[in-house]
């Protein structure tokens, strides 16, 4: 049985070429004045989602 892949999982994550799943990281959003720009550099930068939430993050993107 096929099942739709969730919009809202798929505009969060995206699958790297070697099958990795990336992310961004949060509090990049708002309130930026009281954060370093060395904090605000770090939160730029993408990461990986971490191992005990791949599998449902899979199940979500339909992978």
């Amino acid at each position: 049985m096929k099942f739709k892949t969730s919009k809202s999982a798929a505009k969060r994550f995206k699958v790297s070429k070697s099958g990795k799943i990336i992310r961004r990281r949060a509090y990049h959003s708002h309130i930026l004045t009281k954060k370093s720009p060395k904090r605000k550099r770090r939160l730029r930068s993408e990461a990986q989602v971490a191992p005990c939430d791949r599998r449902q993050v899979k199940r979500l993107l339909g992978i």
